[in-house]
This record gives C-alpha cells, structure tokens and sequence, in this order.
C-alpha cells in the first residue's frame, strides 16, 4: 500500500490560499477517481477538489473554516501502487513516522525564519491552525497574547471561537506593553476614553439578525478598500437607443435561429464599450503605488447577479477582437454558469474595465464603486420611452424615443474629467449611430 497526498490545486493567478468549506468525506471512507473529497472557498469562487485517485481517506489534515495556501497537502488517500516519481505517493515502508517528524521540524524552523511573526507552532511547541494564524495577523494578535489564550480545542489548541473571543474581550482595552507599563496610569485612562465607539445596535423582540455570508462579507470589504484607496467621480450622459431598439426585435428571431443564442442588449453596449475603450485606452489601465500600468488586452468585467443576492464579475477576455456573435456568446454563457455557481476562478480575473447594468433591476441610473484594482466602471441604465425632442430638416417635433442613462464612475487620482466625460461622450456617438439595416 501506498499514501497519496491531495494538495490544493493552483486555481488561478492571484489566488494564493483558499477556506475550507465542506469535507464531504470522513476518514475510513472509499474514494473514486475524480470523485470530490472537498469543497473549498476563495475571494473569488467557490470550488470542488477531486480525487485524482482511487483509495480510501485516512487522514484529513485541516478542518472546515481553516486557510490552506495552494500547494499545501489536505488530506492523505491510501492507494494501491508504488511511490511516484514526483513523491505524491509515498510507501509507508519507506519512510518512518520518526524521520516525518524530523523532516516536519526542520521545514517548520525555514518556514518560521523567513514567514510573519505568527507562526505555525511556538517556542513552547504549541500549534496554531491557519485559520487561527490568519485571523491572528489579520488583527494584529502578537505572538506573546496568542501564547496567554486558553486553548478549548483538541489537546489545548487555540480554535477560530477561542481567538475570536479574545480580540472581542480585548476590543477598547489597552494591552499593557513595555511602552505602555511606562505611561502612567491617568495617561492610559484619558487614552482609553478617547477611544471612539461604535453606537450600539437597537435589537428589538421582532427584529431578525441575519449573519452576512461569506461571500457578502468579502464584497463588503472589496467595496470599502476600494472607496478608501479611489478618489470617485462620476460622469452621466442620456443616450438615445431607437435604433438599438428597432434593430434588435426585427433580428433577434433570426439571430436565435442561426446562433442558437438569445440576442440582449448587454453584448450590444459590451462591443460598444470595447470599441470605445480601443479610442481611449487611458481608461484601460491600473494604478501601483506612484506608476500606471497600461493594459494591452481588453477585458470587459460583466457584473452578473447571484441566486443569493451577490454580484459576481466574470470576465471577457480580449473583448475587442470578437464580433457581436462572439461576445452574445461569451454573454450569455458566462450569465448562466454564473446563474449556476459554475464559474472557474480563471474566468473572474483579469479584468480591466466592469460593466454593471443596473437597469436589470429598474434603476434609471447609478453610481458603481470601482472594481479594484481598475481605474473605472460604467452602469447601464433602464431603458424607457420619452418624450423628446426630434431635430428635422423641416423642423423640430417632438416624439417618443427609447432612451436610456449611463453612468461612468472613475479614479480622479489619474483619470480627469474630460478623460471620463470623453469616453461616454464617444459611446453614446457610437450607439446613437446604430445603422438599423444592418447584418448580424
């Protein structure tokens, strides 16, 4: 017999670590190949990890909720074979549970030599999940205050509860340190009194308190990192869409029966917006620290709702090189899987401009908060008839019209107004053009 190690799969560029959501086998149970052991969660999607094995799980390595880094091993399958080349599967006779040891402990002194101050294991030997390790980080818990909390886990660990409880008994306290044992103690009270507070939530017999998901919370944070880090502008212009319009329903029948696809509005304004950003490519780029990156490629973020409620953003690569076939394509198949929870992390990054149609839901107009880390997003509004005025050779009339409001949302640290006000101005000419006696 033989053990195999499931590592964590690279899922994407940027996506360093994932949460552990689900193991949906115990140990002693048989596994299939290709049969999923694992849900997991990153900021970005949620996945499934097959077994690229057939045996039966004998050890799980991290428990639900805990942080893994890609590449890490989770779980250890029993197999039928030899060892591999690549060491994945390892003989029980070959290597000892005492040399494991030894080779665990040296791998622990690099990794605490070169990684953040919290550590897996302590100077008193000690273990901390990741989890624990992360959350530590996160609010800057020293190593010294992890060591002093009561462990209630397995064998005296310090579990997600245990840490979490602490950093809320701690909350306006000041922790006393070397600086702060020399202040005297009337300082350290005026200090603590200066402390701002958030007001206390009324909850009252009838209210219901729902926990935020997980995914609400990370979108929650994204969107107030990204208020904090961008100076928001917003620009606004009304296009008139009647000849979108007139256009769509007299071929979208046609458009169905040779494509097979539905034709929306959304890949009409997505080619649009494409062709716009190729005259303006100033609005097609990221901000790092003192310098701008200018993106070569043009991929169109498309906000798409969830069955939950959430937004999710996948993307269309090189959006600008495919025609109004491709992009209804690409439209309506990364809607659905998304409608699904079928998305693959690869087909969430990337992005270099979001487009969010807020009219989905009604809306006239809106201000979107940028898609970190672009420098724009732009909101499609409802599309309604008005009343308006008709310029003639003969005169001027008024009629009804299929209008519609964009707003475009910018980063005012790099892009100014005429920048912001000359791109929608270019769409809503783009659009306003549509030659009605056009092919598909």
């Amino acid at each position: 017999m033989a053990r195999f190690e499931l590592k964590l799969p690279k899922m994407g560029e940027s996506v360093a670590e994932a949460t552990i959501t689900s193991w949906l086998k115990e140990v002693g149970d048989t596994i299939e190949l290709d049969e999923v052991v694992v849900e997991i969660a990153t900021d970005k999607v949620d996945s499934e990890i097959p077994s690229e094995v057939e045996g039966t799980l004998i050890e799980v390595l991290f428990e639900k909720d805990d942080v893994v880094a890609v590449g890490e091993t989770i779980a250890i399958i029993e197999v039928d074979g030899e060892e591999s080349d690549d060491n994945k599967v390892v003989a029980d006779d070959d290597v000892k549970k005492s040399e494991v040891e030894e080779l665990e402990k040296t791998i622990e002194k690099v990794v605490e030599s070169v990684s953040a101050p919290i550590t897996k294991t302590s100077d008193s030997g000690k273990f901390y999940s990741p989890l624990v390790r992360n959350i530590a980080q996160t609010e800057n818990v020293s190593m010294q205050e992890l060591e002093a909390i009561a462990g209630s886990g397995k064998d005296g660990r310090v579990t997600k509860e245990d840490i979490l409880s602490y950093i809320e008994s701690r909350g306006t306290a000041i922790k006393e340190t070397p600086i702060v044992a020399s202040v005297k103690k009337e300082t350290v009270k005026q200090v603590e009194k200066s402390v701002a507070k958030a007001a206390p939530i009324s909850v009252n017999g009838g209210d219901e308190i729902i926990e935020m998901s997980r995914m609400g919370k990370l979108i929650a944070k994204h969107m107030v990192d990204s208020v904090q880090t961008s100076a928001h502008v917003q620009s606004f212009i009304e296009i008139d869409v009647t000849n979108i319009v007139k256009w769509r329903n007299k071929v979208k029948d046609a458009f169905f029966k040779r494509e097979g696809e539905k034709l929306t509005f959304t890949p009409i304004f997505m080619q649009a917006i494409a062709s716009t950003i190729r005259k303006y490519p100033l609005i097609n780029i990221a901000v790092d620290g003192d310098t701008i990156i200018k993106k070569k490629n043009i991929n169109l973020g498309m906000a798409a709702a969830l069955p939950d409620g959430n937004l999710i953003v996948p993307v269309i690569k090189n959006a600008d090189q495919l025609n109004l076939v491709g992009i209804t394509k690409s439209v309506n198949d990364l809607a659905s899987r998304a409608r699904n929870n079928a998305l693959k992390p690869d087909e969430i990054q990337g992005g270099t401009y979001t487009v969010t149609n807020v009219g989905g839901f009604g809306s006239i107009m809106g201000t979107p908060i940028i898609n970190q880390p672009q420098v724009a997003i732009l909101a499609l509004g409802a599309i309604r008839k008005v009343p308006a005025v008709i310029e003639t050779p003969d005169g001027d009339f008024i009629g009804i019209r299929q209008k519609m409001f964009v707003s475009h949302s910018y980063d005012h640290r790099v892009v100014n107004g005429a920048l912001g006000g000359m791109f929608i101005k270019t769409l809503k000419d783009i659009l306003e053009a549509w030659d009605v006696n056009q092919d598909f």
